[in-house]
């Protein structure tokens, strides 16, 4: 089966969850979450055909749902021709598998829902593994004799599963092959960090900043980046419109020289699967020399969005880097003064360019000092100075002309203000 097959069938669901009114808004099943849940699903190709959400205080250990609302579930799916019910919040298999039986339908849960969103989007070879192993680490603990649901989902049957995925293997006849293919997946994608290290010191061994584009899933992270640089980037209005990290060089007005990466999407309830699955890809948030924090200033859950996208930041050990807030979209919006205050937010647009310029000049104000890859024309009567850069700055190369010695050297600020005025 080619990996990225899908089914031409669009398939009917309807989703659930519980709203436990805690204070915790980010994480609880809320209205906004809801209406994520279904962008989600219309991402992934169903048909959302109703929607039910119980206030509890806590999901029943059995079936999520209380009794009454199970049977509530199953007549609303019966009279939708409803074939699939999706979870606003992690199910354990022993839910499954009693919502199952008594649903007479598939049922999934928000994390298997954005795992197979990743499976279609994953075109990288280390994508693909990425997604294969936060599939593999999510079905594993749910591999129970009595989880029946494991067939279905891991042979091709539909939205939810790792039909999509390269883990489309008999997953719930044998825990060892999975740890095994855990085990070789893992080596295999810390070969992926040490080259992803070895880079990051040629960089910085080179003067060039990295900068990681972060923010919100289908906030402009990727229609900013091709605005910068032509990346050519796929950017689409739809959620993990991009997955794969890009990385494109850009110079600065300053002109220091920067790598702008482009970070996959941040969402609320985010599997932590695929938080440890994408580790060394979203590292490039927590090993970058600033973060440029695009945020959907459009959303009616800007703030709400924010918050999760910082949360996450700081638990990637990112929280602390200089940041640079974009309120993206400003173009469509009509009062410009509702954004939230400050110090490093900028509103622009992605689409039309307005305010790219100032976000520019002020990114360069909140980089760090760093040595900085420049060439300089050094008359022959400063040749002191030609010794001196030996001894201060990392000479690339050195050539000989008619009006003085050219140097491709890499050198801090200090120096760099000894020769501003030989730079060519």
């Amino acid at each position: 089966m080619d990996l990225h097959d899908t089914t031409e069938t669009i398939e009917k669901a309807v989703l659930f969850g519980v709203h436990k009114g805690s204070r915790d808004y980010i994480n609880d099943c809320t209205e906004e979450s809801m209406k994520e849940l279904r962008l989600l699903a219309d991402t992934a190709g169903a048909e959302v055909v109703g929607e039910i959400v119980q206030n509890r205080t806590s999901p029943d250990n059995a079936t999520y749902f209380g009794e009454g609302k199970v049977d509530e579930m199953r007549m609303l799916c019966e009279a939708n021709g409803a074939e699939l019910v999706i979870c606003d919040d992690e199910l354990s298999g022993t839910q499954v598998k009693n919502l199952e039986k008594a649903l007479g339908v598939r049922v999934i849960d928000r994390s298997s829902l954005i795992m197979d969103i990743f499976a279609q989007r994953a075109k990288t070879r280390e994508g693909q593994l990425q997604v294969e192993l936060a599939q593999l680490r999510y079905f594993l603990p749910r591999l129970t004799g009595s989880f029946t649901g494991m067939s279905r989902q891991a042979g091709g049957g539909g939205i939810g599963g790792a039909r999509r995925g390269p883990g489309e293997t008999k997953l719930e006849t044998d825990r060892r092959h999975i740890r095994r293919r855990i085990h070789v997946i893992d080596g295999q994608l810390r070969e992926v960090e040490k080259q992803r290290a070895t880079q990051r010191r040629q960089r910085e061994k080179e003067g060039i900043y990295q900068i990681a584009i972060v923010g919100y899933t289908n906030a402009g992270k990727s229609t900013l980046l091709n605005f910068l640089t032509d990346a050519g980037v796929l950017a689409e209005d739809k959620l993990f419109a991009t997955l794969d990290p890009t990385a494109r060089r850009l110079t600065l007005p300053d002109g220091a020289n920067a790598l702008l990466i482009d970070t996959v999407g941040f969402i609320r309830k985010l599997p932590h699967h695929l938080i440890k699955a994408f580790k060394s890809t979203l590292e490039e948030a927590s090993n970058s020399d600033a973060l440029i924090h695009v945020a959907d200033a459009a959303s009616p859950y800007l703030l709400e969005n924010i918050m999760i996208v910082e949360e996450l930041l700081g638990q990637l050990g990112a929280g602390d880097k200089p940041m640079l807030t974009v309120y993206n979209k400003s173009d469509v919006l009509t009062e410009k003064h509702i954004l939230p205050p400050s110090g490093n937010h900028i509103a622009i647009s992605a689409k039309t360019g307005e305010g790219i310029d100032r976000m520019l000049i002020r990114l360069c104000e909140i980089l760090p000092e760093k040595r900085r890859r420049v060439r300089v024309l050094i008359p022959y009567s400063q040749g002191r100075l030609v010794s001196k850069l030996y001894e201060m700055a990392q000479v690339m190369s050195e050539d000989h002309t008619e009006n003085g010695t050219v140097l491709d050297i890499v050198i801090d600020g200090k120096g760099l203000s000894l020769v501003s005025d030989y730079v060519i």
